[in-house]
């Protein structure tokens, strides 16, 4: 991976760079699910997290829950749960954008005043397309893509994700896992706009390579 694949991660479609990771333990909830999977969701986040050498709690001081997984089948349901318009501002003009848009997910961020991570929200709409994947590998798909702010371009046109060669388990692809380690390096600050923080994570990606 070069230091132009690493800064096209955070780069957004209007050409803004912006990098960010979590600047709080990771405290999940997850809706819609029955027991055996949510089970898989949060191992699957909990590897993740692991994977960062970032770190997970029961609670969220501040907000209670700060990983938010909604799974449901249509959008209109998202204006019948209680209280979440509170939590996601404009929520009925979102529903009506991701309906017409015929989307199947949808995420949100929300940042602390330094600009790190401090609660996002997964909303995933079961279609047969999501239906068909394996839990397993919609858990870690999510997961991974909430574990920083990427880019939304960055995982458009290839997964973060890979097949182990054959037919083994879907994995997460090795050069996007030694991303995520780099960004957590604790010297790197939690969020930045500069282009510069791809060559300073690039240098830490080498690095791991070379354990």
């Amino acid at each position: 991976m070069t230091p132009d694949d690493i800064e096209a991660l955070f780069t957004r479609a209007d050409g803004d760079f912006l990098f960010a990771r979590w600047g709080r333990p990771i405290a999940p909830i997850v809706f819609g699910v029955d027991d055996a999977t949510l089970e898989i969701v949060k191992g699957a986040i909990e590897a993740v997290v692991a994977l960062a050498s970032h770190s997970m709690a029961e609670t969220d001081p501040e907000l209670g829950a700060n990983l938010m997984l909604f799974f449901f089948r249509e959008w209109d349901e998202l204006t019948e749960l209680p209280d979440l318009d509170r939590l996601i501002p404009d929520l009925g003009p979102l529903v009506d954008r991701l309906k017409a848009a015929e989307a199947n997910q949808y995420r949100i961020f929300r940042f602390d005043e330094d600009g790190a991570i401090k609660a996002a929200f997964v909303f995933l709409r079961m279609d047969a397309e999501l239906s068909a994947v394996p839990a397993e590998t919609l858990a870690l798909s999510q997961s991974v893509q909430t574990i920083l702010l990427w880019s939304d371009m960055a995982f458009r046109d290839s997964s973060p994700l890979a097949v182990v060669p054959g037919s083994g388990p879907v994995i997460l692809r090795p050069d996007i896992g030694n991303v995520i380690r780099a960004a957590y390096d604790p010297v790197l600050p939690p969020m930045s706009q500069e282009a510069s923080q791809a060559l300073r994570l690039y240098a830490r990606v080498q690095a791991l390579g070379s354990l």
